[in-house]
Protein backbone atom coordinates (compact mmCIF):
# COMPACT_ATOMS: atom_id res chain seq x y z
CA UNK A 1 0.00 0.00 0.00
CA UNK A 2 1.42 3.42 -1.02
CA UNK A 3 1.15 6.34 1.50
CA UNK A 4 -1.69 8.28 -0.27
CA UNK A 5 -3.69 5.13 -0.20
CA UNK A 6 -2.45 4.91 3.77
CA UNK A 7 -3.46 7.98 4.18
CA UNK A 8 -7.26 7.80 2.62
CA UNK A 9 -8.09 4.45 4.73
CA UNK A 10 -7.18 6.34 8.04
CA UNK A 11 -9.34 9.35 7.04
CA UNK A 12 -12.55 7.17 6.07
CA UNK A 13 -11.66 5.00 9.48
CA UNK A 14 -11.70 8.64 11.32
CA UNK A 15 -14.78 9.80 9.19
CA UNK A 16 -16.58 6.74 10.57
CA UNK A 17 -15.41 7.13 14.19
CA UNK A 18 -16.81 10.90 13.86
CA UNK A 19 -20.08 9.76 13.07
CA UNK A 20 -20.49 6.94 15.58
CA UNK A 21 -19.67 8.95 18.13
CA UNK A 22 -21.99 11.91 16.77
CA UNK A 23 -24.68 11.99 19.62
CA UNK A 24 -28.30 11.24 17.98
CA UNK A 25 -31.00 13.64 19.52
CA UNK A 26 -33.00 13.03 22.09
CA UNK A 27 -36.45 10.54 21.03
CA UNK A 28 -38.81 13.31 21.59
CA UNK A 29 -36.82 15.84 19.77
CA UNK A 30 -36.75 13.45 17.01
CA UNK A 31 -40.45 12.73 16.90
CA UNK A 32 -41.01 16.63 17.29
CA UNK A 33 -39.32 17.00 13.73
CA UNK A 34 -41.12 14.26 11.89
CA UNK A 35 -44.32 15.32 13.77
CA UNK A 36 -43.24 19.36 12.16
CA UNK A 37 -42.77 17.96 8.82
CA UNK A 38 -45.76 16.16 8.57
CA UNK A 39 -47.88 19.01 9.22
CA UNK A 40 -45.81 21.26 6.75
CA UNK A 41 -46.57 18.59 3.80
CA UNK A 42 -50.18 18.59 5.15
CA UNK A 43 -50.57 22.24 4.27
CA UNK A 44 -49.88 21.57 1.19
CA UNK A 45 -52.38 19.17 0.21
CA UNK A 46 -55.56 20.09 -1.87
CA UNK A 47 -58.32 18.84 0.10
CA UNK A 48 -61.36 17.97 -1.67
CA UNK A 49 -64.61 19.95 -1.30
CA UNK A 50 -67.28 17.88 0.71
CA UNK A 51 -69.77 17.69 -2.08
CA UNK A 52 -66.85 16.30 -4.09
CA UNK A 53 -66.21 13.82 -1.00
CA UNK A 54 -70.03 13.04 -1.18
CA UNK A 55 -70.05 12.26 -5.00
CA UNK A 56 -67.00 9.92 -5.03
CA UNK A 57 -68.48 8.13 -1.80
CA UNK A 58 -71.82 7.27 -4.24
CA UNK A 59 -69.97 6.28 -6.76
CA UNK A 60 -67.66 3.89 -5.00
CA UNK A 61 -71.01 2.21 -3.24
CA UNK A 62 -72.51 2.30 -6.69
CA UNK A 63 -69.74 0.05 -8.09
CA UNK A 64 -69.83 -1.83 -4.79
CA UNK A 65 -73.60 -2.63 -5.38
CA UNK A 66 -73.05 -3.16 -8.54
CA UNK A 67 -70.30 -5.94 -8.33
CA UNK A 68 -72.34 -7.57 -5.74
CA UNK A 69 -75.05 -8.16 -7.72
CA UNK A 70 -72.79 -9.61 -10.45
CA UNK A 71 -71.37 -11.82 -8.29
CA UNK A 72 -74.08 -13.04 -6.08
CA UNK A 73 -75.59 -14.43 -9.43
CA UNK A 74 -72.44 -16.00 -10.76
CA UNK A 75 -72.70 -17.73 -7.44
CA UNK A 76 -76.25 -18.95 -8.01
CA UNK A 77 -75.45 -20.00 -11.16
CA UNK A 78 -72.68 -22.29 -10.28
CA UNK A 79 -74.92 -23.41 -7.14
CA UNK A 80 -77.85 -24.51 -9.74
CA UNK A 81 -75.05 -25.94 -12.13
CA UNK A 82 -73.78 -28.24 -9.08
CA UNK A 83 -76.93 -29.06 -8.47
CA UNK A 84 -77.76 -29.87 -11.94
CA UNK A 85 -74.66 -31.89 -12.28
CA UNK A 86 -74.74 -33.92 -8.70
CA UNK A 87 -78.54 -34.22 -8.42
CA UNK A 88 -78.48 -33.18 -4.95
CA UNK A 89 -80.55 -30.26 -3.99
CA UNK A 90 -78.34 -27.82 -2.03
Amino acid sequence: MSKEEKKAVEQTAKQKAKKSSAKKPNVFVRFGRKMKEVFSELKKVSWPTFGKVLKDTGIVIAVVLVFLVVIALFDMGLTELLALLTGMKI
